[in-house]
């Protein structure tokens, strides 16, 4: 007898047919109590004596579609911001990871300057970086001045590459020593090593928490705002500006939601995907 031919037993087909009950049962009262809770928080926030009046101010559908294709435009230059501030995040919180690993006395002033900038892009909130970049800088008067836009850009390529790093150098450390002398004995350079033996692990380590600082991110690049560029939060606020209406800002929520979703997604498969392949699953 073929394994093809192997028909499971009656205390398998139970035990299958009792976890497929069980998987239904829980679906079901999974949908029930989201159903409950979801009617209660309806009725409890529709019922308030005040929700009319908060209906009109920040839930009106007109207001919400004369202005949509407005926060549509500013949110594609906020989706081009993402891009951009996430490469260069990423790639400036590699290097200072790398920089931060070198070992060696000669390398002491290398390493401190790459701790100085970590810990002081760490501590600073990211809206003083913004308003020192965007509203200092070009204070300076200097030749060949990049716009506020680049600015802002620049400020939040700063803040995040910070923290990035941080993730960079636990992923590489978190790499086994004995990698690194396999690596070696086979006479491969210190850069070979980092980049073809080293650097893979540790990305492959890190990559939830890696995606985890872009979906913060997504959200961050709003902030540009603050200086003048018309993304999709200025735009919402120059509708209430203009409408004394609530209902933009909304909308403009609502999208970043919608321009996050994937991102999440994409976070929660590859965080899942990790945690089984440690388990062994």
């Amino acid at each position: 007898m073929t394994l093809l031919d192997h028909t499971p037993s009656e205390v398998q087909r139970r035990r299958q047919t009792y976890r497929r009950r069980q998987t239904v049962r829980s679906v079901l009262i999974a949908a029930a109590s989201t159903a409950v809770l979801g009617t209660l928080l309806v009725v409890a926030v529709t019922g308030a004596p005040g929700w009319d009046r908060v209906r009109e101010s920040f839930l009106d559908p007109g207001i919400g579609r004369e202005y949509l294709p407005d926060i549509l435009k500013g949110l594609w230059l906020n989706l081009r911001l993402l891009v951009f501030c996430a490469a260069g995040a990423l790639l400036l919180g590699l290097i200072i990871a790398i920089l931060r690993t070198l070992r060696g006395p000669v390398f002491f002033p290398v390493r401190a300057l790459a701790t100085g900038y970590t810990y002081t892009f760490r501590g600073l909130p990211l809206i003083i970086v913004l308003y020192l970049l965007t509203l200092g800088v070009p204070g300076l008067r200097l030749q060949g001045m990049p716009s506020v836009l680049v600015l802002g850009g620049l400020a939040l390529v700063l803040t995040y590459g910070g923290y990035l790093a941080e993730v960079f150098r636990a992923g590489i450390e978190s790499v086994h020593p004995s990698q690194w002398a396999a690596a070696r004995s086979l006479g491969l350079t210190y850069r070979q090593a980092m980049r073809h033996v080293i650097l893979p692990q540790a990305v492959r380590r890190v990559a939830p928490p890696l995606l985890n600082d872009v979906v913060a991110l997504q959200k961050d690049v709003g902030l540009v705002s603050l200086a003048g560029p018309i993304d999709a939060v200025r735009a919402a606020q120059i509708a209430t500006a203009e409408t004394f209406n609530y209902t933009p800002y909304i909308v403009a929520g609502a999208l970043f939601v919608l321009l996050a979703i994937p991102l999440i997604a994409v976070t929660d498969w590859v965080t899942l995907r990790a945690a089984r392949r440690q388990s062994g699953g």
